[in-house]
């Protein structure tokens, strides 16, 4: 099984690696046999498989189900589990509902915000339970951003981005998420801290690893498709079309094939 310190060591052998969400038991399977090496158990579960138009309605319920279903198929990949929204409001309720999430298979959680979760990540941390802290946009905040937009598009606002991880560094956080912020961004926060893998997500291609919702990667998804996403499955056909492309988004990351230019945000910091 993909561990933390595999992916530290991928970091510091520059070999990219590659995430995927998952929500269910043959999904999981599938990315088993892709060896796809971290799956994110993400909130976005509340938009892709129950209809929601956001990630707020999520509860730590719904979280700890899915984490079952994937943590029964999949024996190779490091699990990571978002805790939703509201749900580590203060350090106390972060444990409580880490607590189940762990218990129900995951090996890392995953948290949104900037250096205020620094309490929260030490208790975490200090408890057994490694922290992975999503930082850019964040789709738990889309009311107070005003909707789905590119971060950190300043140098006031990179900087300010790059204090807060430097303070949830010290407070212990493992592993960091940035979303939709300009690629230069990226390769900063990437380059800066040496001992934490960051996996980005619309965030240029010099980050550790990346990450898409895997029904955006099968293209799957309706409406308007975010700039960072590639249909790998458009290149795919046969029985075993949804493994192989799969696959084929593994070895794209792994081989530094994507993101590609057309799939990051260019903006001079």
């Amino acid at each position: 099984m993909t561990s933390l310190s595999d992916l530290r060591r991928f970091k510091v052998e520059n070999r990219k690696f590659s995430c995927l969400t998952c929500y269910d038991s043959s999904m999981a399977k599938a990315m088993e046999v892709a060896k796809v090496d971290t799956i994110l158990i993400g909130d976005s579960l509340g938009m892709t498989m129950q209809g929601h138009d956001s990630t707020l309605p999520v509860t730590i319920e719904d979280m700890v189900y899915h984490t079952t279903c994937v943590s029964r198929a999949n024996r190779y990949a490091m699990i990571i589990a978002d805790l939703p929204f509201a749900s580590y409001a203060s350090p106390h309720d972060a444990l409580l509902n880490a607590k189940k999430v762990m218990q129900a298979g995951a090996q890392m959680v995953k948290i949104e915000g900037g250096a205020w979760l620094s309490e929260t990540v030490q208790l975490l941390t200090r408890h057994g339970v490694p922290v992975c802290v999503h930082l850019g946009l964040t789709p738990q905040s889309v009311n107070v951003f005003g909707g789905y937009k590119v971060q950190a598009k300043t140098r006031q606002a990179a900087d300010a981005l790059l204090d807060d991880c430097q303070q949830l560094v010290d407070a212990g956080a493992a592993l960091f998420v940035l979303e939709c912020v300009p690629a230069q961004m990226g390769k900063e926060v990437a380059e800066r801290f040496s001992q934490t893998p960051v996996i980005g997500i619309g965030a240029g291609a010099d980050t550790d690893g990346q990450v898409l919702v895997v029904q955006d990667m099968l293209g799957l998804t309706q409406g308007r498709i975010a700039r960072f996403v590639r249909n790998f499955m458009i290149e795919q056909s046969g029985a075993n079309a949804i493994i192989d492309a799969i696959q084929a988004y593994h070895h794209a990351v792994i081989e530094q094939q994507f993101p590609a230019i057309e799939h990051t945000f260019q903006i001079e910091l």
